[in-house]
């Protein structure tokens, strides 16, 4: 019983302490859907979905 409370108490610990130290800026409210979810751009994703192609044709 004294093993499990004490690994409790570490984990909570552990948690306050990242919670802490991620600010205003973590977000716990789960998925975002609609207008809320904050996607990248589209072209910075094509961009690095063919730069590694690229790479590897220049390579032969």
């Amino acid at each position: 019983m004294l093993k499990i409370l004490l690994g409790f108490i570490i984990f909570a610990a552990l948690a306050i302490f990242v919670i802490m130290k991620g600010g205003s800026s973590l977000d716990m409210g789960g998925e975002k859907h609609g207008d809320e979810a904050v996607h990248a751009p589209a072209e910075a994703a094509s961009e690095a979905a063919s730069a590694p192609a690229a790479d590897a044709s220049a390579a032969k």
